[in-house]
Protein backbone atom coordinates (compact mmCIF):
# COMPACT_ATOMS: atom_id res chain seq x y z
CA UNK A 1 0.00 0.00 0.00
CA UNK A 2 0.98 3.39 -0.90
CA UNK A 3 2.57 5.30 2.00
CA UNK A 4 0.11 7.68 3.24
CA UNK A 5 -0.43 9.95 6.37
CA UNK A 6 -3.73 10.93 6.87
CA UNK A 7 -2.97 14.43 8.22
CA UNK A 8 -5.30 18.06 8.77
CA UNK A 9 -3.94 20.81 7.08
CA UNK A 10 -5.60 24.33 8.53
CA UNK A 11 -6.29 27.41 6.14
CA UNK A 12 -7.70 30.60 7.45
CA UNK A 13 -9.49 32.37 4.37
CA UNK A 14 -8.18 35.97 5.64
CA UNK A 15 -8.50 39.62 3.58
CA UNK A 16 -5.10 38.82 3.24
CA UNK A 17 -5.26 35.11 1.90
CA UNK A 18 -2.90 34.24 4.32
CA UNK A 19 -2.74 30.41 4.78
CA UNK A 20 -1.05 28.83 8.02
CA UNK A 21 1.10 25.79 7.10
CA UNK A 22 1.51 22.79 8.27
CA UNK A 23 0.58 19.09 8.02
CA UNK A 24 -0.44 17.72 11.04
CA UNK A 25 -1.72 13.72 12.28
CA UNK A 26 -5.69 14.00 13.87
CA UNK A 27 -4.66 12.09 16.94
CA UNK A 28 -2.57 14.93 17.98
CA UNK A 29 -4.36 17.63 17.16
CA UNK A 30 -4.55 19.00 20.43
CA UNK A 31 -1.22 20.76 19.53
CA UNK A 32 -2.85 22.98 17.10
CA UNK A 33 -6.52 23.12 18.09
CA UNK A 34 -6.49 26.81 20.08
CA UNK A 35 -5.19 28.49 16.75
CA UNK A 36 -7.49 26.49 14.79
CA UNK A 37 -10.67 28.09 17.08
CA UNK A 38 -9.36 31.11 16.62
CA UNK A 39 -9.15 31.52 13.40
CA UNK A 40 -12.66 30.16 13.20
CA UNK A 41 -13.27 26.06 13.58
CA UNK A 42 -16.35 25.55 14.86
CA UNK A 43 -15.99 21.84 15.25
CA UNK A 44 -14.14 19.86 18.97
CA UNK A 45 -11.23 18.17 19.32
CA UNK A 46 -13.99 14.96 19.23
CA UNK A 47 -15.52 16.22 16.06
CA UNK A 48 -12.13 16.01 14.22
CA UNK A 49 -11.10 12.39 15.50
CA UNK A 50 -12.30 10.03 17.97
CA UNK A 51 -12.64 6.31 18.02
CA UNK A 52 -15.32 6.72 20.60
CA UNK A 53 -17.92 8.21 17.80
CA UNK A 54 -18.70 9.04 14.80
CA UNK A 55 -15.95 12.07 14.00
CA UNK A 56 -14.62 13.80 10.40
CA UNK A 57 -12.41 11.01 10.16
CA UNK A 58 -15.01 8.55 9.41
CA UNK A 59 -16.09 10.76 6.01
CA UNK A 60 -12.48 11.03 5.05
CA UNK A 61 -11.50 7.53 3.19
CA UNK A 62 -8.29 6.60 0.69
CA UNK A 63 -9.51 5.54 -2.57
CA UNK A 64 -7.71 3.32 -4.32
CA UNK A 65 -4.60 2.79 -2.26
CA UNK A 66 -3.64 6.51 -2.65
CA UNK A 67 -6.22 9.23 -3.21
CA UNK A 68 -8.65 10.66 -0.58
CA UNK A 69 -12.37 10.61 -1.29
CA UNK A 70 -15.08 11.94 0.95
CA UNK A 71 -18.29 9.68 1.69
CA UNK A 72 -21.19 12.70 1.21
CA UNK A 73 -24.51 10.69 1.63
CA UNK A 74 -26.33 8.58 4.28
CA UNK A 75 -26.08 5.43 1.64
CA UNK A 76 -22.10 5.61 1.09
CA UNK A 77 -22.27 7.58 -2.05
CA UNK A 78 -18.81 8.84 -2.95
CA UNK A 79 -16.67 11.78 -4.24
CA UNK A 80 -12.93 11.45 -5.62
CA UNK A 81 -11.18 13.86 -8.06
CA UNK A 82 -11.94 12.71 -11.99
CA UNK A 83 -7.62 11.60 -12.25
CA UNK A 84 -7.96 9.29 -9.40
CA UNK A 85 -11.03 7.61 -10.64
CA UNK A 86 -9.33 7.55 -14.25
CA UNK A 87 -7.94 4.08 -13.97
CA UNK A 88 -11.09 2.25 -13.08
CA UNK A 89 -13.00 4.53 -15.49
CA UNK A 90 -10.48 3.63 -18.34
CA UNK A 91 -10.98 -0.67 -17.23
CA UNK A 92 -14.52 0.17 -17.28
CA UNK A 93 -14.53 1.16 -20.73
CA UNK A 94 -14.59 -0.36 -23.90
CA UNK A 95 -14.04 1.05 -27.64
CA UNK A 96 -17.82 0.55 -27.85
CA UNK A 97 -18.61 2.29 -24.37
CA UNK A 98 -16.18 4.55 -23.83
CA UNK A 99 -17.40 5.85 -20.52
CA UNK A 100 -13.51 7.85 -19.78
CA UNK A 101 -13.96 9.86 -23.14
CA UNK A 102 -17.59 10.16 -23.32
CA UNK A 103 -18.61 10.13 -19.68
CA UNK A 104 -21.23 7.98 -17.75
CA UNK A 105 -23.84 8.52 -14.86
CA UNK A 106 -25.95 6.00 -13.29
CA UNK A 107 -29.92 7.35 -13.10
CA UNK A 108 -30.47 4.45 -10.74
CA UNK A 109 -28.49 2.60 -8.21
CA UNK A 110 -29.06 -0.45 -10.65
CA UNK A 111 -26.84 1.03 -13.68
CA UNK A 112 -23.95 1.63 -11.26
CA UNK A 113 -20.51 -0.39 -12.73
CA UNK A 114 -19.09 -2.44 -10.58
CA UNK A 115 -15.47 -1.00 -10.41
CA UNK A 116 -13.24 -4.05 -10.44
CA UNK A 117 -10.45 -4.21 -8.27
CA UNK A 118 -10.84 -0.76 -6.86
CA UNK A 119 -10.83 -0.34 -2.40
CA UNK A 120 -11.90 1.82 -0.06
CA UNK A 121 -10.27 2.33 3.12
CA UNK A 122 -11.84 4.20 6.76
CA UNK A 123 -9.30 4.59 9.20
CA UNK A 124 -10.51 2.93 12.20
CA UNK A 125 -8.06 4.04 14.73
CA UNK A 126 -4.18 4.78 15.18
CA UNK A 127 -1.67 3.72 18.02
CA UNK A 128 1.88 5.38 18.92
CA UNK A 129 4.13 2.34 18.96
CA UNK A 130 7.58 4.16 18.81
CA UNK A 131 8.34 2.86 22.30
CA UNK A 132 7.08 -0.76 21.20
CA UNK A 133 9.41 -0.61 17.85
CA UNK A 134 12.01 0.97 19.83
CA UNK A 135 12.16 -1.83 22.63
CA UNK A 136 11.94 -4.59 19.72
CA UNK A 137 15.29 -3.16 17.86
CA UNK A 138 17.24 -2.63 20.41
CA UNK A 139 21.01 -1.49 19.28
CA UNK A 140 21.03 -3.18 16.28
CA UNK A 141 21.95 -1.45 12.71
CA UNK A 142 21.91 -2.40 9.26
CA UNK A 143 20.45 -5.20 8.23
CA UNK A 144 19.96 -7.14 11.90
CA UNK A 145 17.64 -3.69 12.35
CA UNK A 146 15.80 -4.64 9.41
CA UNK A 147 15.49 -7.85 10.21
CA UNK A 148 14.21 -7.39 13.83
CA UNK A 149 12.23 -4.32 12.57
CA UNK A 150 10.35 -6.50 10.31
CA UNK A 151 9.51 -9.32 11.86
CA UNK A 152 7.75 -6.91 14.66
CA UNK A 153 5.72 -5.35 11.95
CA UNK A 154 4.68 -9.00 10.48
CA UNK A 155 3.74 -9.30 14.33
CA UNK A 156 2.05 -6.81 15.02
CA UNK A 157 0.12 -6.32 12.00
CA UNK A 158 -0.89 -10.14 11.73
CA UNK A 159 -2.16 -9.66 15.35
CA UNK A 160 -4.13 -6.77 14.91
CA UNK A 161 -5.78 -7.55 11.69
CA UNK A 162 -8.28 -10.07 13.25
CA UNK A 163 -8.09 -12.73 10.65
CA UNK A 164 -8.50 -10.58 7.81
CA UNK A 165 -11.49 -8.10 9.81
CA UNK A 166 -9.02 -5.50 9.69
CA UNK A 167 -6.15 -3.92 7.60
CA UNK A 168 -3.19 -3.15 10.03
CA UNK A 169 -0.26 -0.96 9.32
CA UNK A 170 2.74 -0.34 10.92
CA UNK A 171 4.10 2.84 9.25
CA UNK A 172 7.10 5.20 10.17
CA UNK A 173 6.40 8.56 10.38
CA UNK A 174 9.19 11.38 10.18
CA UNK A 175 12.30 9.31 8.54
CA UNK A 176 11.79 6.69 11.43
CA UNK A 177 11.40 8.99 14.46
CA UNK A 178 8.24 7.76 15.35
CA UNK A 179 5.71 4.92 14.51
CA UNK A 180 2.30 4.20 14.16
CA UNK A 181 -0.12 1.04 14.12
CA UNK A 182 -2.93 2.09 11.73
CA UNK A 183 -6.25 0.07 11.59
CA UNK A 184 -8.42 0.57 8.34
CA UNK A 185 -11.64 -1.70 7.23
CA UNK A 186 -11.31 -2.18 3.88
CA UNK A 187 -14.29 -2.05 1.05
CA UNK A 188 -13.64 -4.03 -2.06
CA UNK A 189 -17.36 -3.55 -4.01
CA UNK A 190 -16.83 0.20 -5.17
CA UNK A 191 -19.10 1.20 -8.13
CA UNK A 192 -18.94 3.98 -10.16
CA UNK A 193 -22.03 6.33 -10.52
CA UNK A 194 -20.66 9.37 -12.32
CA UNK A 195 -17.96 10.65 -14.53
CA UNK A 196 -17.70 13.99 -16.58
CA UNK A 197 -15.86 13.15 -20.32
CA UNK A 198 -12.41 13.19 -20.44
CA UNK A 199 -12.66 16.22 -22.00
CA UNK A 200 -13.80 18.35 -18.77
CA UNK A 201 -12.45 16.00 -16.22
CA UNK A 202 -8.86 16.25 -17.38
CA UNK A 203 -9.44 19.72 -19.17
CA UNK A 204 -6.33 21.27 -20.01
CA UNK A 205 -4.39 18.07 -19.90
CA UNK A 206 -1.00 17.88 -18.87
CA UNK A 207 0.02 21.31 -19.68
CA UNK A 208 -2.98 22.70 -16.95
CA UNK A 209 -1.53 20.13 -14.34
CA UNK A 210 0.01 21.23 -11.25
CA UNK A 211 -0.81 24.72 -12.45
CA UNK A 212 -2.91 26.95 -10.59
CA UNK A 213 -5.69 28.35 -11.51
CA UNK A 214 -7.21 25.30 -13.19
CA UNK A 215 -10.56 25.25 -14.87
CA UNK A 216 -11.30 21.69 -14.93
CA UNK A 217 -14.42 19.55 -13.96
CA UNK A 218 -11.85 17.29 -11.80
CA UNK A 219 -14.09 14.77 -9.93
CA UNK A 220 -15.47 11.42 -10.62
CA UNK A 221 -18.45 9.84 -8.16
CA UNK A 222 -18.77 6.32 -6.96
CA UNK A 223 -20.45 4.33 -3.96
CA UNK A 224 -19.30 2.14 -1.27
CA UNK A 225 -21.42 -1.34 -1.05
CA UNK A 226 -21.65 -3.53 1.75
CA UNK A 227 -23.03 -6.89 2.89
CA UNK A 228 -26.56 -6.88 4.47
CA UNK A 229 -24.89 -6.82 7.81
CA UNK A 230 -23.07 -3.77 6.59
CA UNK A 231 -19.50 -5.05 7.12
CA UNK A 232 -16.96 -5.52 4.08
CA UNK A 233 -18.09 -8.12 1.27
CA UNK A 234 -17.05 -9.37 -2.08
CA UNK A 235 -19.03 -7.94 -4.94
CA UNK A 236 -22.53 -9.31 -4.93
CA UNK A 237 -25.96 -8.40 -6.31
CA UNK A 238 -27.22 -9.10 -3.00
CA UNK A 239 -25.09 -6.46 -1.51
CA UNK A 240 -26.28 -2.59 -0.23
CA UNK A 241 -25.11 0.70 -0.40
CA UNK A 242 -23.15 1.17 2.99
CA UNK A 243 -24.33 2.87 5.53
CA UNK A 244 -21.39 5.20 6.99
CA UNK A 245 -20.23 5.96 10.46
CA UNK A 246 -20.32 9.76 9.23
CA UNK A 247 -21.01 11.91 5.98
CA UNK A 248 -20.27 15.30 5.17
CA UNK A 249 -22.79 17.09 3.81
CA UNK A 250 -23.09 19.48 0.99
CA UNK A 251 -23.80 22.72 1.05
CA UNK A 252 -25.04 24.95 -2.00
CA UNK A 253 -24.60 28.40 -0.31
CA UNK A 254 -21.56 28.78 -1.34
CA UNK A 255 -18.31 30.26 0.73
CA UNK A 256 -17.87 33.71 2.38
CA UNK A 257 -15.26 36.08 2.66
CA UNK A 258 -13.62 34.89 5.96
CA UNK A 259 -15.07 32.00 6.33
CA UNK A 260 -13.37 28.73 7.73
CA UNK A 261 -11.73 26.21 5.25
CA UNK A 262 -9.35 23.05 6.34
CA UNK A 263 -7.93 20.33 3.69
CA UNK A 264 -8.23 17.18 5.16
CA UNK A 265 -7.08 13.82 4.00
CA UNK A 266 -3.88 11.60 2.17
CA UNK A 267 -1.45 13.72 0.73
CA UNK A 268 1.69 12.42 -0.47
CA UNK A 269 4.67 12.27 0.72
CA UNK A 270 7.21 15.24 1.52
CA UNK A 271 10.72 16.16 1.28
CA UNK A 272 10.25 19.50 3.11
CA UNK A 273 12.79 18.65 5.80
CA UNK A 274 15.62 17.93 3.15
CA UNK A 275 18.85 18.93 3.50
CA UNK A 276 20.47 21.65 1.16
CA UNK A 277 22.76 18.87 -0.82
CA UNK A 278 19.48 17.04 -0.86
CA UNK A 279 17.75 19.97 -2.78
CA UNK A 280 21.01 20.50 -5.15
CA UNK A 281 21.31 16.72 -5.99
CA UNK A 282 17.29 16.95 -6.59
CA UNK A 283 17.97 20.13 -8.92
CA UNK A 284 20.37 19.43 -10.80
CA UNK A 285 20.59 15.67 -11.37
CA UNK A 286 18.19 13.99 -10.27
CA UNK A 287 14.86 15.81 -11.70
CA UNK A 288 15.98 16.84 -15.33
CA UNK A 289 17.07 12.49 -15.21
CA UNK A 290 13.59 11.89 -14.92
CA UNK A 291 11.95 14.38 -17.16
CA UNK A 292 14.35 13.24 -19.67
CA UNK A 293 13.48 9.37 -19.10
CA UNK A 294 9.48 10.06 -18.73
CA UNK A 295 9.59 12.27 -21.74
CA UNK A 296 10.83 8.90 -23.83
CA UNK A 297 8.59 6.83 -22.64
CA UNK A 298 5.66 8.80 -22.94
CA UNK A 299 6.58 9.58 -26.34
CA UNK A 300 6.62 5.91 -26.89
CA UNK A 301 3.24 5.13 -25.76
CA UNK A 302 1.51 8.15 -27.18
CA UNK A 303 2.28 6.96 -30.19
CA UNK A 304 1.10 3.59 -30.00
CA UNK A 305 -2.06 5.14 -28.24
CA UNK A 306 -3.09 7.40 -30.75
CA UNK A 307 -3.02 5.00 -33.40
CA UNK A 308 -5.43 1.89 -31.61
CA UNK A 309 -8.05 3.19 -29.78
CA UNK A 310 -8.20 -0.34 -27.71
CA UNK A 311 -4.52 0.29 -26.78
CA UNK A 312 -5.70 3.79 -25.86
CA UNK A 313 -7.71 2.66 -23.23
CA UNK A 314 -5.65 -0.20 -21.83
CA UNK A 315 -2.75 2.30 -21.28
CA UNK A 316 -3.99 5.43 -20.73
CA UNK A 317 -4.38 5.06 -17.04
CA UNK A 318 -0.62 3.98 -17.08
CA UNK A 319 0.48 6.67 -19.12
CA UNK A 320 -1.70 9.50 -16.97
CA UNK A 321 0.34 8.20 -13.89
CA UNK A 322 3.70 8.82 -15.87
CA UNK A 323 2.87 12.10 -17.00
CA UNK A 324 1.77 13.39 -13.91
CA UNK A 325 4.81 13.57 -11.90
CA UNK A 326 6.72 14.37 -15.16
CA UNK A 327 5.11 17.89 -14.92
CA UNK A 328 5.35 17.57 -11.57
CA UNK A 329 9.08 17.25 -11.25
CA UNK A 330 9.39 20.15 -14.22
CA UNK A 331 7.94 23.01 -12.24
CA UNK A 332 9.08 21.64 -8.84
CA UNK A 333 12.77 22.17 -10.45
CA UNK A 334 11.91 25.53 -12.09
CA UNK A 335 10.10 26.80 -8.33
CA UNK A 336 13.58 25.25 -6.69
CA UNK A 337 15.38 27.27 -8.66
CA UNK A 338 13.38 30.67 -8.82
CA UNK A 339 13.24 30.79 -4.50
CA UNK A 340 16.56 30.47 -4.72
CA UNK A 341 16.03 27.17 -2.15
CA UNK A 342 19.45 25.62 -1.94
CA UNK A 343 20.81 29.06 -0.52
CA UNK A 344 17.77 29.53 1.53
CA UNK A 345 18.50 25.94 3.21
CA UNK A 346 22.38 26.57 3.88
CA UNK A 347 20.63 29.64 5.82
CA UNK A 348 18.55 28.10 8.17
CA UNK A 349 21.33 25.35 8.25
CA UNK A 350 23.91 27.79 10.08
CA UNK A 351 21.01 29.07 11.89
CA UNK A 352 20.45 25.96 13.18
CA UNK A 353 23.89 25.18 14.11
CA UNK A 354 24.56 28.59 15.74
CA UNK A 355 21.30 27.66 18.03
CA UNK A 356 22.63 24.16 18.73
CA UNK A 357 26.38 25.77 19.78
CA UNK A 358 24.08 28.44 21.72
CA UNK A 359 22.47 25.66 23.99
CA UNK A 360 25.14 23.76 24.01
CA UNK A 361 23.85 20.26 21.67
CA UNK A 362 26.14 18.47 19.36
CA UNK A 363 25.22 19.37 15.71
CA UNK A 364 28.21 17.84 14.44
CA UNK A 365 26.60 15.24 12.17
CA UNK A 366 25.54 18.14 9.84
CA UNK A 367 29.12 18.55 8.59
CA UNK A 368 28.83 15.09 7.32
CA UNK A 369 26.41 15.42 4.88
CA UNK A 370 29.28 16.88 2.49
CA UNK A 371 30.63 13.91 2.84
CA UNK A 372 27.51 11.25 2.52
CA UNK A 373 26.49 13.05 -0.54
CA UNK A 374 29.93 13.47 -2.32
CA UNK A 375 30.11 9.67 -2.00
CA UNK A 376 26.79 8.63 -3.54
CA UNK A 377 26.80 11.24 -6.40
CA UNK A 378 28.59 8.71 -8.61
CA UNK A 379 25.49 6.95 -8.50
CA UNK A 380 23.04 9.26 -8.33
CA UNK A 381 22.14 8.85 -11.65
CA UNK A 382 22.16 5.29 -11.88
CA UNK A 383 19.40 4.35 -9.14
CA UNK A 384 17.18 6.82 -11.34
CA UNK A 385 18.16 4.92 -14.31
CA UNK A 386 17.28 1.98 -13.05
CA UNK A 387 14.26 2.70 -11.59
CA UNK A 388 12.12 5.06 -14.07
CA UNK A 389 14.37 3.52 -17.53
CA UNK A 390 15.54 0.03 -16.55
CA UNK A 391 12.16 -1.13 -14.72
CA UNK A 392 10.03 1.07 -17.04
CA UNK A 393 8.95 -2.13 -19.71
CA UNK A 394 6.53 -4.15 -17.79
CA UNK A 395 8.49 -7.20 -19.01
CA UNK A 396 11.50 -5.71 -16.85
CA UNK A 397 8.98 -5.65 -14.30
CA UNK A 398 7.07 -9.10 -14.56
CA UNK A 399 10.80 -10.27 -15.02
CA UNK A 400 12.00 -9.28 -12.23
CA UNK A 401 9.53 -10.92 -10.15
CA UNK A 402 10.76 -14.56 -10.57
CA UNK A 403 14.11 -13.33 -9.09
CA UNK A 404 13.28 -14.09 -5.47
CA UNK A 405 11.74 -17.53 -6.66
CA UNK A 406 15.19 -17.81 -8.09
CA UNK A 407 17.39 -17.46 -5.47
CA UNK A 408 15.18 -19.60 -3.53
CA UNK A 409 15.65 -22.85 -6.04
CA UNK A 410 18.95 -22.01 -5.98
CA UNK A 411 19.09 -22.98 -2.01
CA UNK A 412 19.90 -26.99 -1.44
CA UNK A 413 17.05 -26.98 1.21
CA UNK A 414 13.94 -26.33 0.16
CA UNK A 415 10.40 -27.32 0.64
CA UNK A 416 7.00 -27.45 -1.61
CA UNK A 417 4.88 -24.95 0.41
CA UNK A 418 7.92 -22.32 0.42
CA UNK A 419 8.17 -22.77 -3.35
CA UNK A 420 4.04 -22.72 -3.71
CA UNK A 421 4.04 -19.37 -1.95
CA UNK A 422 6.73 -17.76 -4.09
CA UNK A 423 4.47 -19.06 -7.16
CA UNK A 424 0.99 -17.55 -5.90
CA UNK A 425 2.84 -14.24 -5.62
CA UNK A 426 4.31 -14.22 -8.96
CA UNK A 427 1.22 -15.73 -10.37
CA UNK A 428 -1.01 -12.43 -8.32
CA UNK A 429 1.67 -9.65 -9.06
CA UNK A 430 1.82 -11.04 -12.96
CA UNK A 431 -1.91 -10.81 -13.65
CA UNK A 432 -1.79 -7.21 -12.23
CA UNK A 433 1.35 -6.18 -14.67
CA UNK A 434 -0.36 -7.23 -17.49
CA UNK A 435 -2.59 -4.30 -17.46
CA UNK A 436 0.53 -2.38 -18.60
CA UNK A 437 1.31 -4.73 -21.04
CA UNK A 438 0.82 -4.27 -24.80
CA UNK A 439 3.58 -6.39 -26.68
CA UNK A 440 4.14 -3.62 -29.83
CA UNK A 441 4.62 -0.69 -26.97
CA UNK A 442 6.31 -2.88 -24.55
CA UNK A 443 8.72 -4.40 -27.38
CA UNK A 444 9.51 -0.70 -28.52
CA UNK A 445 9.96 0.58 -24.57
CA UNK A 446 12.24 -2.11 -23.86
CA UNK A 447 14.94 -1.82 -26.37
CA UNK A 448 14.82 1.83 -25.88
CA UNK A 449 15.18 1.97 -22.27
CA UNK A 450 17.93 -0.25 -21.88
CA UNK A 451 19.67 1.51 -24.97
CA UNK A 452 18.98 4.60 -23.07
CA UNK A 453 20.22 3.24 -19.81
CA UNK A 454 23.43 1.99 -21.31
CA UNK A 455 24.10 5.36 -23.13
CA UNK A 456 23.88 7.27 -19.66
CA UNK A 457 24.91 5.15 -16.62
CA UNK A 458 28.74 4.90 -16.10
CA UNK A 459 30.12 2.10 -17.87
CA UNK A 460 31.57 0.56 -14.79
CA UNK A 461 28.41 0.19 -12.71
CA UNK A 462 26.07 -1.45 -15.95
CA UNK A 463 25.10 -5.11 -15.10
CA UNK A 464 26.78 -7.93 -16.22
CA UNK A 465 23.98 -8.78 -18.67
CA UNK A 466 25.50 -5.78 -21.08
CA UNK A 467 28.73 -7.71 -21.20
Amino acid sequence: MKKLLLLVCATAMLHIARADEGMWIPMLIGKNYDEMLRKGLRLSKEDLYSINHSSTKDAIVQFNGGCTAEIISSNGLLLTNHHCGYDPIATLSTVEHNYLDNGFWAHSMKEELPAKGVSVIFLERMEDITADVLKAVGNSTGEEYNKKYNDFKKELEEKASKKGKYVANVKDYFNGNQFFLIIYKKYTDIRLVGTPPKSLGKFGGDTDNWMWPRHTADFSMFRVYAGKDNQPAAYSEENVPLKPKKFLPVSIKGVQEGDYAMIFGYPGRTNRYEVSQGVSLAVNEVNPTIVSIRDKRLAIMHSHMMADKKVYLQLTAGYQRIANYWKYFIGQTEQLKRLNIVEAKKGQEAAFMTWASNNKYDASFMKEYDGLFSDYMPYAKHAVYYTECFKAPATARIGALLEPLYKYLSKKERNEDSVKKYTTTIQTEYRKLLKDYEKATDKELLAEMCQMYYNNVPKNQLPDVYK
